[in-house]
């Protein structure tokens, strides 16, 4: 009977060990979804992924600036609809508005690499639907209000 005692309080070491050792290395299953909401950070983030763009819709006020965030795979390159001249926010074409000096287009004007972002100030109020240029089966829409 010791001897059984003896055992269960060895293998309930071992395993209360085990946990306190392997905790902190232990990690969940990523789910697809960006690690931190804007609401948590205080930045108005759209987060680009494999399966597209979130969140979308996306409200925000006049006068706010919202990065795009590239955690996918592959570069994307955020503009304003439609594909491919990306007309709707600045009147102008493709060629005309890129490289954008002004800073007035909807259009990162080149593909953004994984890991790093591009933000773009909205002084237009209005429903603004874009798309990923390299990928245009991924779009979004930034629903800008009067304050």
């Amino acid at each position: 009977m010791n001897k059984v005692v003896g055992i269960i309080i060895a293998v309930v070491v071992v395993l209360v060990g085990g946990y306190f050792l392997l905790k902190d290395s232990i990690q969940l299953p990523a789910l697809g979804l960006p690690e931190e909401s804007p609401e948590m950070t205080g930045e108005t983030v759209v987060t680009y992924m494999d399966t597209g763009y979130a969140p979308s819709p996306l409200t925000i006020a006049v006068g706010e600036t919202v990065t795009f965030r590239n955690e996918s795979s592959e570069a994307m390159w955020t503009a304003s609809a439609m594909h491919p001249t990306h007309t709707v926010y600045s009147g102008t074409a493709l060629e005309e508005h890129c490289p954008d000096i002004a800073g007035d287009a909807f259009d990162a004007c080149t593909g953004i690499q994984p890991g790093d972002e591009w933000s773009f100030t909205f002084m237009k109020e209005g429903t603004w639907n874009y798309h990923n240029h390299l990928n245009a089966s991924h779009f979004g829409s930034i629903v800008v209000t009067a304050e």
